[in-house]
């Protein structure tokens, strides 16, 4: 079990935008967990600010819904635990652009924090991204932004995606810093709290056996999907402001492509980890139009219920081109990895739910076997979700008279492997702000890296009003999608 390093210091956890879904499903839940295995500090107090009227009450009782005892066996022992919890847990309602309220919540918060203790205040912006700037600026009017020297630190947790392009994140970045330094700043992506990605540092750099094939000369191909098999949930509204590429293509898969690819770092000191990451990004060459892919999912029979299509969603436009799909080659310049496509694909509305990396080896050359009998080449799958794992497919002899080959795969389930329950994502990220260990989150020249590849395409496919190409809800995506694998000698399957 990870240490907790912060016993000596006064917590204050305000999550602003407390009342919506990733607040109460995901972020209360984490810090419960956390709490469970006391890994909080002993002197913490949470704080939940939106503009939903609740009382501390009614805030408790929305959030124990979520909450579970998963380090915890025994009834008795977790509803003890969730009371003591729950009672550190208060409510304050305001505008997230009014000065007023945070004036309020400042009020609650100053009659808790213990001033013997240094105080350390972190505020987690779980708000839409049209409101990081007037929170953050609304924060700063209120006095609740200032880091006092020996006495009081401040650390903010901003979620993706983090602007539209390179030249609105940059905005957003420059502005910010009026209100909070770089160094306070956590810019997170859940997918590097999952256990599998952090997992990749150690199968790259902790097993002799991968570094040496690690290159050009052996890989043919990598390919990292993301699909869900549902469409978007009640989430139509922001969804059709920023689409597939920018909701999961330009962070989700770009962190896992930055890991696979990266140089092994000095040490695991943060900065030395994010220097090599942003190095690997800045390798990637700006996506290209006729290397990309868009679709949108039409309404189709699917598992035998009808589901909608992309455009009969409450709260899209009849005449929304936003892609639900997207499908790009990326291709990196250097030394280790120049010529090898990377191959990366996510959607909605798709046939399976399914999050991984897949890399393809190269043939066996100077095949000395039968055609019957020929290799097919190695592949190495790493399963972030569901079934988290990773398998390694080899050729082996069948049992028997005859020199017959199969392919057999060797994989460690991290469900049968490990018995310790594995942390969620945030309750790892959470952890990591509260000890300031900032290795997996986005530094500001790591984000204009990634938007650096995607930019030039985003504005072609809107500057030209493209159509995504349309797929029923339930298949694979667009047959477009196949053809444009089919042109690297590579496949999405």
């Amino acid at each position: 079990m990870p240490q907790n390093k912060s016993h000596d210091q006064f917590l204050s956890i305000v999550v602003i935008g407390a009342s919506g879904d990733l607040a109460v499903k995901k972020i209360f839940p984490a810090l419960f967990a956390l709490f469970c295995r006391k890994l909080l500090p002993e002197s913490f107090v949470c704080y939940g600010y939106a503009r939903t009227e609740l009382n501390d009450e009614a805030f408790r009782m929305l959030l124990m819904g979520s909450l579970s005892c998963r380090y915890t066996p025994g009834e008795s022992e977790c509803r003890s635990l969730m009371d003591a919890f729950l009672s550190r847990c208060h409510y304050v309602s305001g505008g997230y652009d009014d000065p007023l309220g945070l004036l309020r919540l400042k009020s609650v918060m100053e009659s808790q924090e213990q001033h013997d203790l240094p105080v350390t205040r972190l505020f987690y912006l779980s708000v839409p991204p049209f409101l990081f700037l007037p929170t953050a600026q609304s924060l700063k009017e209120a006095g609740m932004a200032e880091e006092i020297p020996e006495k009081q630190k401040l650390r903010v947790v901003v979620e993706k995606p983090f602007g539209r392009d390179r030249q609105s994140s940059d905005a957003l970045t420059r502005d910010l810093r009026h209100v909070f330094t770089e160094e306070q700043s956590y810019r997170i992506d859940h997918y590097l709290g999952k256990e599998v990605v952090q997992n990749l540092m150690a199968l790259r750099f902790a097993n002799l056996i991968f570094e040496p094939i690690w290159n050009r000369n052996n890989i043919h191909y990598i390919r990292f999907c993301w699909s869900e098999d549902i469409g978007t949930e009640g989430r139509a509204g922001y969804f059709d402001h920023y689409g597939i590429i920018r909701d999961v293509m330009q962070n989700h898969l770009l962190q896992m492509l930055a890991l696979i690819t990266m140089e092994e770092p000095l040490s695991l000191e943060p900065e030395q980890v994010r220097n090599e990451k942003v190095k690997a990004l800045r390798a990637v060459q700006p996506v290209r139009f006729e290397d990309m892919v868009i679709g949108q999912y039409t309404e189709a029979n699917y598992k035998g219920q009808v589901q909608k299509g992309y455009l009969q969603e409450t709260g899209v436009p009849a005449d929304s081109i936003t892609p639900t799909y997207g499908a790009a080659i990326l291709k990196l310049r250097n030394r280790r990895w120049d010529g090898v496509p990377f191959l990366l694909s996510a959607g909605k509305g798709l046939n399976t739910r399914r999050t991984g990396i897949h890399i393809e080896f190269r043939h066996v050359p100077g095949n000395i076997f039968t055609a019957n009998s020929s290799p097919v080449p190695n592949s190495l799958r790493i399963r972030v979700q569901p079934d988290a794992g990773v398998s390694l497919n080899i050729m082996t002899k069948v049992p028997g008279l005859r020199m017959s080959l199969e392919k057999t795969e060797l994989d460690l389930s991290y469900a049968s492997a490990f018995k310790e329950e594995i942390p969620d994502a945030y309750e790892s990220l959470l952890l990591d702000v509260i000890q300031g260990d900032k290795s997996l989150f986005i530094r500001a020249d790591e984000l204009e890296a990634a938007w650096d590849i995607f930019t030039p395409v985003l504005h072609d496919l809107e500057g030209c009003a493209i159509k995504p190409q349309p797929y029923p809800f339930g298949s694979a995506g667009p047959d477009s999608a196949g053809a444009l694998a089919a042109l690297y000698n590579a496949e999405w399957a």
